[in-house]
């Protein structure tokens, strides 16, 4: 949703910001996978100082490749369909890395596991009707997109530090409500699909 209503003022900053990763020589490839590396170093050392606001904050830097990656391709023309695939599973690692990591820390696998089957689901329900009909990104402006639920998991990370003190099971119960967002999510996209897939059978009919 973010991305649908605003993604022309964003991307003129991450264009910004990757003019320094072009002059070094990066590829969006491996600025995609430095993000990933990243994601998996922060995550670790969160089960090592099991502090939230540091890993809170550590996410930040390391998921800010997923609007750079983004920007070095389109500012150098090396927009490839490996590189968008490629973007797509490295997205979904992080999800499930970071969620991995907070149930490890929190003892809240049901959450967590709630939480990344509605992330998951989200991303597939739009990513298998694009097999059987053309999708434009910007027509599937969705509650939760993966760039809100990152954010979320941030925010919770950093109120979970803030409200520590007040006994509050702020992450497990923020998974929760992620969970149930997400999965609000995909029934949004799974019924979008629905309504064009039984348009496009009525005016194309297989045979």
């Amino acid at each position: 949703m973010i991305d649908a209503r605003f993604g022309a003022h964003t991307r003129r900053i991450w264009e910004f910001l990757a003019r320094g990763l072009i002059r070094a020589g990066c590829s969006p490839n491996a600025v995609t996978l430095a993000g990933l590396v990243l994601v998996v170093l922060a995550s670790l050392a969160y089960l090592w100082h099991g502090n939230s606001l540091a890993y809170g904050l550590c996410l930040v830097v390391a998921l800010a490749s997923d609007g750079l990656d983004g920007a070095v391709a389109r500012l150098t023309g090396r927009s490839t369909r490996f590189g968008g695939y490629l973007d797509a599973v490295v997205d979904r690692y992080q999800e499930i890395i970071v969620l991995g990591a907070i149930a490890w820390m929190q003892g809240c696998w049901p959450a967590a596991f709630f939480a990344i089957t509605g992330a998951l689901l989200t991303s597939y329900n739009k990513a298998r009707v694009a097999l059987e009909i053309a999708v434009d990104n910007n027509d599937w402006p969705d509650l939760l997109e993966r760039l809100e639920r990152m954010i979320v998991l941030i925010a919770l990370l950093l109120a979970d530090t803030l409200l520590a003190g007040h006994g509050w099971p702020i992450l497990p119960g923020g998974l929760l409500l992620l969970g149930a967002l997400a999965h609000l999510t995909a029934w949004q996209r799974f019924l979008r699909a629905r309504r064009r897939l039984i348009d496009c059978d009525q005016q194309h009919p297989l045979r």
